[in-house]
């Protein structure tokens, strides 16, 4: 870092304190200083940056987009201090690890359950903070450091423009299944029996649905698409309520069985769900990542 670019971190505790207590007028009272010179600290501050971090809100300031992410970096920083003092007068430290993971809207919620738990029985306490949204939406906030994975059945694309990596977690066959009154009428003749048949599938722009499309296509199957969803976990509410087949991750297979009362009606040969972390890091480091990167290779285990 230049120095004119130096960072002054009298000013970023400011900034942080701030923030932290939603006003200029707490940040003074905690800081014990004035408000002039607390402003003063944080114009600085921005100077130095050379970006915008507050704003303000009514009585409040409120951070940016970068002053968001200034934050997110400050309360390390600062959570950081805090553990190096308890180190140092021999306290033991509870301060949990934060894990920030986005979740694909496309991924089961118990493909995701299955892989994010371990990062609880770590025996440091863990607070995780879980985001649902598009793989699209989530990987840009991945990319400003709102978060520090994001869990999804696709690699990232390069046309999405970002720098981040792909860890491939595992892969497993692609299931038919439906309730039992559904299911039994299928099984026989399987897969050509299911033109014809309520399917429920995935959205268009999801990559187990595009290997679903070119499975009907290489069989000659022909069903009737009575519902696309982009949350995974609404298309399973209507394949429970018997409005079609569903595509099931084989891994899920017994415990759909034994929770929903699904059968299973065939498997989609040739068709793969992958599952994938996302993050910035070329290597994964965080401890609870780590742990759900090892657990991932029992849950896909061949």
């Amino acid at each position: 870092m230049s120095g004119s670019r130096k960072l002054n971190y009298q000013h970023l505790l400011y900034f942080w304190t701030v923030v932290r207590t939603g006003s200029l007028t707490g940040a003074c009272a905690e800081l014990h200083l004035s408000a002039p010179a607390v402003s003063a600290q944080l114009k600085v501050l921005e100077a130095r940056l050379g970006e915008k971090l507050l704003v303000r809100s009514g009585r409040s300031l409120t951070p940016t987009e970068m002053g968001r992410v200034v934050y997110g970096y400050a309360d390390e920083i600062f959570g950081l201090g805090r553990d190096l003092i308890d180190a140092v007068e021999q306290r033991p430290t509870r301060r949990p690890l934060r894990l920030v993971a986005g979740i694909d809207d496309v991924l089961p919620k118990e493909i995701a359950h299955r892989l994010l738990g371990p990062a609880l029985e770590l025996k440091h306490p863990v607070r995780l903070i879980c985001r649902e949204g598009t793989l699209e939406r989530l990987v840009a906030q991945l990319a400003v450091h709102e978060m520090d994975v994001v869990l999804s059945d696709s690699p990232i694309a390069p046309s999405l423009n970002v720098r981040a990596y792909n860890h491939h977690l595992g892969t497993c066959a692609e299931l038919w299944m439906a309730k039992a009154s559904l299911a039994r009428s299928l099984r026989r003749g399987f897969p050509k029996s299911l033109t014809g048949a309520p399917v429920l599938l995935p959205t268009d722009d999801t990559a187990i649905r595009r290997a679903l499309d070119q499975w009907f296509e290489r069989h000659d199957v022909r069903p009737v698409v009575v519902g696309e969803f982009e949350d995974y976990a609404l298309l399973r509410e209507f394949a429970l309520a018997g409005s079609g087949i569903a595509p099931v991750p084989a891994v899920l297979e017994q415990q759909f069985r034994r929770e929903y009362g699904f059968v299973r009606i065939g498997t989609a040969d040739g068709v793969q769900a992958q599952f994938y972390a996302i993050s910035v890091e070329r290597r994964l480091r965080h401890p609870a990542l780590l742990a759900v990167s090892e657990n991932a290779q029992r849950i896909f285990a061949p």
